[in-house]
């Protein structure tokens, strides 16, 4: 089942995600949903916040991003994901948000981190990522903690892009995928 995806201006967006437990119930079918959803938008993660679930889980599939980029293909799950440290040197790179289409603007993150998680069947791990698999986690363990990508824009460049993002929180965006708006729609 595709989800439609929350558009900026939801409040699920903006809040912090709770923790899950062993019974959360039909985990494997929201994990399984996700993914089909992620697909169909043609991302490359998904928080469940964007989906309209306020719980600590996302996905990430990097085998879609060009091929031109050093990175290794990975594709996982992260319940309840801990970032214990984010390090190295800050970068900038261009972002995009399956929950902001059409705006992308370049972001400072850390390029490496180590992340405490569990996947899909409940094994605990401890990870550490670099580059653009580092980015792609801290973009979608932002989303658990209520963070976009905008949020990380000076000041200058959000009172640029303010009357863009209003305009999808109303509905007027030409996603091609299906997406559930916060204000009044079109």
């Amino acid at each position: 089942m595709i989800y439609p995806i929350c558009a900026y201006g939801i409040p699920i967006l903006k809040k912090i995600a709770s923790p899950i437990d062993v019974s959360y119930s039909d985990l494997q079918n929201v994990i399984n949903n996700m993914y089909e959803t992620m697909y169909e938008a043609s991302g490359i993660g998904l928080a469940a916040p964007q989906v309209g679930l306020p719980i600590r889980l996302f996905i990430v599939d990097t085998s879609p991003i060009d091929k031109e980029l050093p990175l290794e293909k990975t594709k996982k799950v992260f319940i309840n994901p801990q970032i214990l440290e984010e390090y190295g040197t800050l970068w900038s790179y261009e972002e995009g948000c399956l929950s902001i289409p059409g705006i992308r603007e370049d972001v400072e993150r850390y390029d490496n981190l180590k992340i405490k998680y569990f996947d899909e069947k409940w094994i605990e791990k401890t990870e550490n990522f670099d580059g653009m698999m580092a980015r792609v986690i801290q973009h979608e363990y932002d989303h658990l903690e209520g963070i976009l990508f905008t949020d990380k824009l000076s000041s200058l460049k959000k009172q640029i892009l303010k009357n863009r993002l209003l305009k999808i929180s109303k509905g007027i965006t030409d996603a091609d995928y299906k997406m559930k708006f916060g204000l009044m729609a079109r």
